[in-house]
């Protein structure tokens, strides 16, 4: 019998339209021998759908006239089944059940952990990253505090609410420049490169900072390396085992890697985009393997395996960095616990293909699943049935 896998994709983060290309893209890729692909589509409203239409990528077109062929469903545990119950209707019957979740979901609200700890709570085992992991990455100003704590290099930071700024911003502003001029200014829990800016005096900084305040409470500030080159390597595995990709040496205009970079430029990549069937989502131009020296790529590769395991993610994560090319230091510029085409284009030239890569992520899962149901969850004493209302319960127990 097929294993039914629930793809989960979409979400109310701004890179919604990012996690439709990543979750279709690999439905398609998808061992149909071994697995039973049931897509669960998130909009933007936080509406859940289903039905096999939805793997076309066709239908994200033009989605408001289409939806009407779907069906809206929650998931919930129906006596130990993960059910696709229907929202409507008088008798909410179950329109589909699953085995396992596969959340395919970028940025906040979704890859932040908040669909992970839904996912948990029914008791449904999950590909990807824990909860703790998929909060950890999505927050660049924790992931850092926790990188400094196992002494893994990353640039230097200062950080602020929103609030803070608003009450005082000649102190945070004077705070920043310490760090001397450029920085570059970050919402703390974005990703795909939104709301990022340099600024290379107070002007430009003042202006940045509105910004990036426009997508989150809080704004991550770093110094910039000047001279640099970025490479990015992925990890497939979990906190017992790690196996790291080639090294991708990226490419651009621009200061950094922009969203249009990554996704509007046009660009073709080492191999370019072909839509859901294509060899890499992004349209960032890059070079894989990196020309990087043997010592470069060694110390990539082992700072990768360390943030992967010190930041407690599982299933594939994307790791990017900064090489400083006068000093050939290299630093953890952020994870990317859901990687964009979760990262399959950086595995391939090694010779494990995407259907490979998705079966030895869903089998890793229900390893842990398995593993994690023999651990001792709960205890057989039932303190409610001595609890008196009146009293409390500490006397008691």
């Amino acid at each position: 019998m097929k294993i039914k896998v629930g793809v989960i994709y979409g979400g109310s983060s701004v890179e919604h339209e990012v996690s439709i290309i990543t979750a279709v893209q690999a439905m398609s890729f998808m061992d149909t021998e071994k697995y039973d692909v049931v897509p669960i589509y998130i909009t933007k409203d936080r509406q859940w759908y289903t039905g096999k239409m939805l793997m076309d990528m066709e239908v994200y077109r033009d989605f408001d006239s289409l939806k009407k062929y779907a069906k809206t469903v929650c998931l919930t545990n129906i006596d130990g089944e993960y059910c696709l119950q229907a929202t409507k209707g008088i008798f909410r019957k179950v329109i589909d059940k699953i085995d396992i979740a596969f959340p395919i979901v970028h940025g906040k609200g979704v890859e932040d952990g908040s669909l992970e700890g839904y996912l948990e709570s029914i008791g449904i085992p999950t590909v990807g990253p824990s909860i703790l992991g998929a909060a950890v990455g999505q927050d660049k100003i924790v992931m850092k505090q926790i990188l400094d704590s196992y002494k893994i290099p990353n640039p230097a930071y200062t950080w602020f609410f929103d609030f803070e700024y608003q009450q005082d911003s000649e102190t945070i502003i004077k705070n920043i420049e310490k760090l001397k001029y450029p920085v570059i200014i970050k919402p703390a829990r974005l990703g795909s490169s939104v709301g990022i800016k340099i600024a290379k005096d107070r002007n430009e900084l003042v202006v940045a900072i509105e910004d990036a305040v426009k997508y989150d409470s809080k704004i991550l500030v770093e110094t910039v390396i000047k001279d640099l080159k970025e490479v990015n390597c992925a990890v497939v595995g979990n906190s017992e085992y790690q196996e790291t990709s080639l090294i991708a040496l990226m490419k651009t205009k621009n200061e950094f890697l922009t969203y249009e970079d990554k996704y509007l430029s046009g660009g073709k990549g080492k191999k370019g985009i072909k839509g859901a069937k294509g060899n890499n989502m992004s349209t960032s131009e890059f070079d894989i393997p990196a020309k990087i020296s043997k010592e470069l790529e060694s110390d990539v590769k082992e700072l990768a395996k360390k943030t992967f395991k010190a930041l407690d993610l599982s299933g594939v994560a994307r790791i990017d960095f900064l090489i400083d090319n006068k000093t050939n230091k290299v630093y953890v510029n952020e994870p990317n616990t859901i990687p964009g085409s979760l990262s399959f284009y950086l595995f391939k030239p090694a010779g494990k293909e995407y259907k490979a890569l998705l079966d030895e992520m869903i089998t890793m899962a229900i390893k842990k699943y398995k593993n994690e149901s023999k651990k001792i969850s709960s205890f057989e004493s039932n303190i409610l049935s001595t609890y008196n209302g009146s009293k409390g319960v500490k006397g008691k127990i």
